[in-house]
């Protein structure tokens, strides 16, 4: 069983493609080794989703075809 991440103290990063009126936001953080959690910007305390990375890569290629 994997445990979640510790996120308290983590460095988020607002996806480029968020725009400054409320619209979908999603942020990341890159400082845990092989998974990549995700969260709603708009929502910053609320629930995250922890991704592997190999599993974020391939979504991000997906999304850049």
């Amino acid at each position: 069983m994997r445990h979640a991440p510790e996120l308290s103290n983590a460095h988020w990063r607002k996806s480029s493609y968020s725009n400054t009126n409320g619209g979908s936001c999603v942020e990341i953080t890159e400082d845990f080794p092989g998974v990549v959690p995700v969260r709603d910007t708009k929502n910053p305390t609320g629930p995250t989703l922890t991704l592997p990375t190999a599993a974020w890569a391939t979504f991000i290629a997906t999304l850049r075809t």
